[in-house]
């Protein structure tokens, strides 16, 4: 059971660590140095960077919230189910699902809004209906993040109470 709930717990924590890594410091990190050296242009390739890292991480989003819901569901089946089990289990399942919302239609929507422009986003009116829809969607995939976030607290909370 230890084995069980251990994996439950480094699964959320690599989960909710790496979104607060990725939103706390390689996204901003990422945009200043490449900006600072390369303007315009070093704005394009820090987008594709993070695009990049923030598809790959999306993967082991999908893994980790795996990981911990089978792990709680294993929990319930064989010993005393966790405290609050369908409330722990939906909060890992909202969030495999915003996960899964932002890692697939808004992250390939944003990629192909960014294949139509040569340049920077920014270098487009603010009226334009591709700069409206990016930025838009980069809001959406910001709040879908953020609430994973305290989704994830949530549930460390749960495991730092037990």
């Amino acid at each position: 059971m230890i084995a069980v709930r251990y994996a439950a717990l480094a699964a959320l924590v690599v989960w909710l660590g790496g979104m607060i890594v990725l939103g706390g410091l390689v996204a901003p990190s990422t945009f200043r140095v490449l900006q600072d050296h390369q303007g315009g242009a070093g704005r394009m390739l820090a987008g594709a960077l993070f695009g990049d890292i923030l598809r790959q991480f999306y993967w082991l989003s999908y893994i980790c919230g795996s990981i911990t819901l089978f792990s709680l569901i294993i929990l319930k089946l064989v010993g005393p189910p966790p405290r609050a089990f369908p409330i722990r289990a939906g909060i890992v399942l909202l969030m495999l699902a915003l996960a899964i919302y932002a890692g697939v239609p808004v992250s390939r929507e944003i990629a192909q809004i960014q294949s139509q422009v040569s340049g920077p986003m920014q270098q487009l009116p603010d009226t334009d209906s591709r700069r409206v829809r990016f930025d838009r969607l980069h809001a959406v995939s910001t709040t879908l993040m953020t609430a994973n976030m305290v989704l994830g607290l949530v549930l460390l909370y749960w495991y730092a109470r037990e």
